[in-house]
């Protein structure tokens, strides 16, 4: 039996135009969906499955506003079972060593075999929670893993390097941050949603210890310039294109 619970973060939706608001302090949310980070997914996905084949439970976890619900019952969706919901206050910004210490207090007595992780967060990318929980909790850690196995007891890890792989093997209870492309997550099914919506979620409200980082500002990425040239128009325009392709070594001199 294999008990293993996912922690998941709320996150703009990858691939969405970022603004900020006036004060640069935060993300201006008002036109944005949200999901879970890709990382995250892959690892909602591995929890289900491991205990597919191991039999167990699985749970999931997550420290956001109430609108974090969403979610959750996502999770809850592609099938796993239980799910608890660590409130803030809606717009509280809480950095990587914050977030750890609520989710390790949370987490503190709570039995469980594995915990998983996205390697790290779409949005602020810190790769720093899993192992910060990891030691917090004084449980093995490694991350960026790509492939997972129980035998005997432990858990077995692979992560990917330039030429070939590095293999783990971990006693249990251990913590595991997984990289997209360790599975293919399956689409919640309107079965699963439907059950999702009557699962009872767990609320608590967890203790804010200030500390690390303070927050200054936040910055866009500066964007690449572009520039368009029109060549001309019909067919008074073909022998520029032409000498455009050969500039850029696209046809023959």
């Amino acid at each position: 039996m294999l008990n293993v619970v996912v922690c998941v973060k709320r996150v703009p939706e990858t691939g969405a135009r970022i603004s900020l608001t006036a004060d640069e302090q935060s993300i201006d949310t008002a036109h944005l969906g949200f999901t879970i980070s890709p990382h995250e997914e892959c690892a909602v996905e591995e929890a289900i499955r491991l205990v597919a084949a191991e039999g167990g439970s699985t749970a999931v976890l997550t420290l956001g506003p109430p609108a974090a619900l969403e979610q959750l019952q996502n999770a809850l969706a592609m099938g796993i079972e239980t799910a608890t919901l660590l409130e803030t206050g809606e717009g509280e910004d809480w950095d990587p060593e914050a977030t750890a210490r609520a989710l390790a207090a949370a987490l503190q007595g709570r039995a469980f075999d594995l915990l998983l992780f996205g390697n790290e967060s779409a949005d602020n990318g810190n790769y720093q929670v899993p192992v910060r929980v990891a030691h917090a909790l004084g449980l093995p850690c490694v991350t960026g893993i790509k492939g997972i196995e129980i035998r005997d007891g432990s858990a077995v890890a692979r992560r990917e390097t330039g030429g070939g792989w590095e293999v783990f093997e971990l006693p249990l209870p251990a913590v595991i941050a997984v990289r997209e492309g360790i599975n293919l997550p399956r689409y919640p099914s309107l079965p699963g949603r439907l059950r999702a919506k009557k699962t009872e979620v767990e609320r608590l409200v967890p203790e804010r210890r200030e500390g690390g980082l303070a927050k200054v500002r936040l910055a866009l990425p500066v964007e690449a310039e572009r520039t368009v040239e029109i060549l001309g128009e019909g067919a008074a325009a073909a022998p520029r294109v032409v000498a455009v392709l050969r500039e850029l070594g696209l046809a023959a001199p």
